[in-house]
């Protein structure tokens, strides 16, 4: 599609087109392909590269061009040449501008009178900028087109793999099935050619060969190329769903959802599913499903920090953001998590940056309505009334869950994965039985308890007995939670609140059994008021 889009324009007779990436050398190879090709472009045209030291190379005879190193005499020579010819800018937005540099007016003036020249001589003329990133000075802002510029895909990667493989004849690779070519170009997927070319070439001097075991060398390279985009984050997680207490709701839709990217959901015509809104109490585990998701549906884990995002330099700030969602879908399929969403759009109203927020926020809805590439988006939110409403309506996110205070089921278990986790060396668990009768008795004191409050019950009674190097009691547990003031004491007229916005808005991420069963209980043993209520449409998925 970009090659098309491309060629449509230099065939257009687009004057200045701006191509916003890395590679130099990848682009101006696709623009070769196009201009050697008859059906893309009716007249074959020359090629001249421009860079700061070299003034104007003509591509063929590899011949410069004296007296163009001046960016103003480059366009003078571009005005005054009378073929058919294609010129390449490389790295000439140094010369238009930032917030602490003004462009080069005699430049941007040159450009300006060249204009009516290459929309109308005889010759056909396209000037092309390559630069890593978007700057264009106001007044050529209706005159320049720029042009998007995709990552490898997947048959590129191939490509640039087995032609290495060629090339280094002493590097073994007769185990590596075509199968497992495939696995190691989509785990560089996300990558520039050149950094897939590294990851490969680092696999393959790593132990002279190359095979399916190299997959984690080229995912920890990938690693390191998102990390320095310094806006995403690549997360490793070895949390498993069985990590997570309850949420039987929340965690079946997921279960319901895995591999609906796959070349078997295509039969069944279903799309790949956009994302979630996770909202509710903090501390009961919104956090720890996104990481969980990642190893249940084996996709990789890309944090997106929303304040990261945001930048000094006009313009740069719509950039950071379309940068990392290319990246994401150049990885995908993939999951996008952006974690307690309502804080990095918190400046949506107020007005205090120039309306930067409101234009983010405004791309990132319209991508996320729009986006073809799967995917998936999952969001957690604290404070549900502070997210705009055009976030929450049907269309952006598949569904919105509410993740409450734990039933008395639910903290059973949360007790068993804690006290289990924790408790690994005999002589400290001989005096605890990690049994039901033991974790019933420990829910059954923790009414109001979050599943982070709940884990630091486990972790206070083993240092208490690791003070007194000791085997831990269930006493100690017992005075812990005694010591404890629960979230549902202190923020009691929040969560409520909470609670009263999810009964209409959002789905219980609890099952809607366990629901039913938890109010009659509550109610029986009149406990208080925030035990009574629970937040959330009780639905089943």
């Amino acid at each position: 599609m970009a090659l098309e889009k491309l060629a449509n324009l230099i065939r257009a007779r687009f004057p200045y087109i701006y191509i916003t990436t890395y590679e130099e050398d990848r682009v101006t190879s696709v623009i070769k392909k196009i201009v050697k090709d008859t059906s893309k472009i009716k007249f074959v045209r020359e090629i001249y590269v421009w860079t700061q030291t070299n003034g104007f190379v003509n591509d063929e005879t590899e011949k410069a061009v004296s007296d163009t190193t001046s960016p103003v005499k480059a366009m003078e020579f571009i005005q005054n040449y009378d073929k058919d010819a294609i010129f390449i800018f490389y790295d000439l937005h140094v010369n238009f501008g930032s917030c602490n540099r003004a462009p080069n007016h005699d430049l941007v003036r040159k450009m300006r009178d060249l204009l009516p020249i290459l929309k109308t001589s005889q010759a056909r003329k396209n000037v092309i900028f390559i630069a890593p990133e978007l700057i264009i000075p106001p007044t050529l802002q209706k005159d320049i087109t720029v042009c998007d510029f995709p990552l490898p895909n997947l048959d590129e990667l191939k490509s640039k793999l087995n032609h290495m493989i060629a090339q280094n004849t002493k590097v073994k690779s007769d185990t590596l099935t075509e199968e497992h070519k495939e696995r190691l170009c989509k785990a560089a997927l996300g990558m520039t050619l050149q950094e897939a070319e590294n990851a490969f070439a680092l696999a393959m001097v790593n132990d002279g060969k190359i095979d399916i075991s190299d997959l984690k060398i080229i995912q920890d390279e990938k690693m390191q190329v998102i990390k320095k985009s310094g806006i995403l984050e690549f997360i490793k997680s070895d949390l498993s769903i069985e990590d997570i207490g309850g949420l039987e709701n929340l965690k079946s839709w997921l279960l319901k959802r895995n591999n609906s990217w796959s070349e078997n959901a295509k039969r069944y015509c279903i799309p790949s599913p956009k994302g979630v809104l996770i909202t509710g109490v903090p501390g009961c585990g919104k956090s720890l499903t996104a990481k969980a998701m990642s190893a249940m549906w084996q996709l990789p884990l890309l944090r997106l920090d929303l304040g990261k995002i945001f930048s000094g330099l006009v313009g740069s700030s719509e950039e950071n953001l379309r940068k990392a969602l290319a990246t994401a879908e150049a990885v995908s399929p993939s999951i996008l998590w952006i974690d307690e969403i309502e804080k990095g759009l918190s400046g949506i109203n107020s007005g205090a940056d120039s309306g930067v927020s409101s234009r983010i926020f405004g791309a990132f809805l319209t991508w996320m309505q729009e986006k073809v590439a799967p995917v998936f988006v999952i969001a957690t939110a604290n404070n549900i009334n502070k997210l705009p409403p055009e976030l929450l309506r049907k269309g952006r996110f598949d569904e919105i869950f509410f993740v409450d205070i734990p039933t008395a089921n639910e903290r059973i278990e949360i007790f068993r994965l804690h006290l289990q986790k924790r408790l690994k060396d005999p002589e400290v668990a001989q005096n605890i039985k990690i049994d039901l009768p033991t974790c019933k008795k420990l829910a059954a004191m923790t009414e109001g308890f979050i599943g982070a409050e709940i884990e630091q019950v486990v972790v206070s009674a083993l240092y208490e007995a690791f003070f007194e190097n000791r085997a831990l009691e269930f006493s100690d547990l017992e005075k812990t939670i005694k010591n404890t003031v629960p979230l549902s004491m202190t923020q009691k007229e929040q969560i409520l609140s909470l609670r009263e916005w999810a009964n209409v808005r959002a789905v219980a991420a609890t099952r809607a059994k366990e629901l039913t069963k938890y109010k009659t209980d509550a109610a029986s043993k009149d406990k208080k008021d925030i035990a009574k209520t629970r937040g959330g449409r009780a639905l089943d998925f």
